[in-house]
């Protein structure tokens, strides 16, 4: 498949613009009745209710029926047709929510968060926090850098996940999943009132489910549920009571292979992609996390809306891995190989102050948030390691013992972090300007608990965001805007001090369409983002500096149209350039790791309806990654692939069933065996095979 060229689609996308924009504006002689738009909101973007066309911010909500239709079993799954994100940068791993946003792969895994609360995981460790999808209503991702509203977060943008909640009407909902690799598994969802007064209402969510995996012995397992209360206190204040209890016994596979044997031959060889370089004795990734919180709002006037959420958060894991760094000295066909262990408990609290209040001043209209918050973290790790006897990667022989295995001294990773912020969304006739700014005090510390030595930061940071965007009678919103962002790391100096956090800038401009009356939306934004601060050092032994600077810069567009009352249409492309700007380790002027320059998407659904078809939908997706490095020197590339995606879906009332549908789902349709991503050429990450899985739901 040929690679996209994004200035042909850039100009494509502008055409079809301009046709819808002809359409809509020919439209505004309807009926006024028949042009109420449907409101898609920015949630995450603003911390307010925003409808799309009138954030100055590029950002894509994936609802819950999508990710269901494709069979998503993960959050990174469930947003692998989302432009700007890069879903494979560890391939056929689901340990861990990998997310690459606008080609930034650093602290991603801690600009995640939970009902407006981040997830607070320790990137610097293996405690990173994981929700299962079935739990979820919606996930937004907000693009470019978001600190203004949330505190530290990487330049490239976060994800915000959204909790299903009690509903004050009974539903209820079963669903039995089976497939290849002995997948199985199985989900409940119940909601309803409580009581006669309908002031209160609960909703209890469960799931159990395993698989193998395509590598050796390797599995993965998961027990969770998720019980909350909503209480409608009185009709102006509400409070909602929620837990989350996820356990994972089997964490799944998280190792990579050279380059050499995985990508090019090895002396005419190349590894097997179902390949495991482990021992099934020393392989274990066990995961129990548990959350509890609250939300609380109250009106105080029709402008007027306060808001409190809470949540704690406690966490255990316990790990056990050989791995494979590179082939073993002279020789063809072995792996040299390593082990790595982690006994860690992190318990955290974060807490978020709002007040919103929607005032006129004059000719302008002011949405004013003021908010407060809290985030507190402490991680104790220790991290044994040791050496292991080399494998033939060609003819594994298993059953090795190690070498020598040293227990890891115990150590603490603190994080404190208070905000105050404060935004103002003004409208002044069709024109929409967004100002906000934050501050934040930041205290960070790793201390060794066998010899109390410690690694202190202790910082201020002020993080700024402002956009101006002009919204078209005919729904068609031109905008741009300047935002920073600022990353704390845990690397340290020549004086074993923590470095500055990395500051990141971006200025970003785009244009957004909504027709009227629907659910469609268009975007087109271009980006660059600059991040200083980065941690780079001149030789592999040398103390880390906070000299480096990385530049990302690029094109998206993204497409959401239901084309007729039956088929609907999804399209995302990417094009993202981003290059260590400057840097004392060599790599000056190449381009990042994990980050497609190309990347392209499309996703159709459709709905048959009459005949013998009648109840049955269908959907074909394709995704396409290209141009991707494998080595921070820029010595080599991973080949670009292709991957096909299909879905059929059969509503049994149809025949019968009242309330019953089975689904059909197929991923990597065509079982194209490729490596989806590389650190550097001693690690490479073979893709997913082939994945079928049957569902049958009963919804009631």
């Amino acid at each position: 498949m040929p690679t996209p060229n994004p200035l042909t689609l850039a100009v494509s996308l502008v055409s079809v613009f301009t046709v819808l924009t002809a359409q809509a504006e020919s439209a505004q002689n309807m009926p006024a009745d028949e042009l109420d738009t449907l409101t898609i909101t920015g949630q995450a973007a603003t911390k307010t209710e925003t409808p799309f066309n009138e954030t100055p911010q590029s950002f894509s909500v994936i609802e819950d029926d999508e990710w269901e239709m494709r069979g998503a079993r993960s959050v990174q799954r469930a947003m692998d047709y989302t432009p700007g994100v890069f879903t494979n940068q560890i391939g056929a791993s689901n340990r861990f929510d990998y997310l690459v946003l606008r080609g930034f792969s650093d602290g991603s895994l801690s600009n995640t968060f939970l009902d407006g609360l981040k997830l607070m995981g320790d990137t610097n460790s293996h405690s990173s926090m994981s929700v299962d999808p079935w739990f979820l209503d919606s996930i937004e991702v907000v693009r470019g850098p978001a600190s203004v509203l949330y505190g530290q977060a990487s330049p490239g943008g976060v994800v915000a996940l959204s909790s299903k909640r009690p509903q004050f009407q009974q539903a209820g909902e079963l669903r039995f999943t089976a497939g290849n690799n002995s997948q199985r598994s199985a989900a409940f969802d119940l909601t309803g009132p409580l009581g006669a007064s309908q002031r209160v209402a609960y909703r209890l969510l469960g799931l159990a489910r395993a698989a193998d995996t395509q590598f050796g012995p390797v599995e993965e397992e998961r027990y969770a549920i998720a019980p909350s209360l909503t209480w409608d206190m009185t009709d102006a204040t509400s409070l909602t009571l929620k837990a989350y209890l996820q356990k994972d016994p089997e964490g799944g596979y998280h190792a990579g292979l050279p380059y050499e044997g995985t990508v090019i031959d090895r002396n005419g060889q190349r590894i097997a992609n179902d390949f495991f370089e482990g021992e099934d004795e020393y392989d274990k990734y066990e995961r129990t996390q548990r959350m509890l919180g609250y939300e609380l709002e109250h009106r105080f006037a029709d402008a007027w809306t306060g808001r409190q959420r809470l949540n704690y958060l406690n966490s255990d894991v316990e790990l056990n891995q050989v791995y494979a760094y590179g082939w073993a000295p002279g020789s063809d066909s072995e792996l040299a190989r390593y082990y790595s262990g982690a006994d860690e408990s992190l318990e955290a609290w974060t807490l978020d102050n709002q007040l919103e209040a929607h005032l006129r001043g004059g000719f302008i209209d002011h949405t004013l948030l003021v908010g407060a918050d809290y985030q507190r973290r402490d991680n104790r790790v220790a991290w044994p390691s040791g050496a292991f006897p080399s494998i033939d990667a060609f003819d594994p022989q298993y059953g090795a013992e190690p070498i020598a295995i040293a227990p890891g001294s115990p150590q603490d990773h603190a994080l404190r972090q208070t905000g105050i912020y404060l935004q103002d969304q003004m409208g002044l006739g069709d024109w929409r300007l967004t100002l906000g700014g934050r501050h934040d005090w930041v205290d960070i510390s790793n201390t060794d608990l066998t010899t109390d030595a410690s690694s202190e930061l202790d910082d201020t940071q002020f993080s700024g965001r402002a956009g101006l965007l002009y919204l078209f009678a005919s729904g068609l919103a031109p905008y741009v805007s300047y935002s920073t962002a600022f990353t704390p790391t845990s690397f340290v100096d020549a004086n074993g001090d923590l470095l500055a956090p990395m500051e990141g800038r971006q200025i970003e401009t785009g244009l957004k369409y909504q027709p009227l009356g629907t659910q469609d939306r268009y975007s087109i934004s271009l980006f660059r983002i600059n991040q200083e601060n980065v941690a780079t050092k001149e030789q592999p032994t040398d103390p880390y500096r906070a000299v480096g600077e990385i530049e990302s810069q690029g094109l998206e567009l993204e497409a959401n149209a239901q084309l007729t009352d039956r088929l609907r249409l999804q399209a995302g492309y990417s094009y993202t350039d981003i290059t260590y700007k400057r840097s004392d380790d060599g790599n000056e002027g190449n381009h990042a790791i994990y980050a497609p320059r190309h990347q392209a998407s499309l996703w159709g659904h459709y709905a048959f309806d009459g005949g013998r078809l009648d109840g049955l939908d269908a959907g074909l997706g394709i995704r396409h990654y290209a141009d991707i490095y494998a080595d921070r020197a820029n010595t080599a590339k991973v080949p670009e692939y292709t991957l096909i995606d299909a879905t059929l879906d059969y509503d049994l009332s149809r025949a019968g069933f009242d309330g019953m549908s089975a689904r059909l789902n197929v991923s990597n349709l065509t079982d194209e065996e490729y490596v989806a991503s590389c650190n550097s050429l001693e690690f490479c990450y073979f893709g997913a095979e082939r994945s079928v899985s049957a569902t049958l739901s009963y919804a009631f």
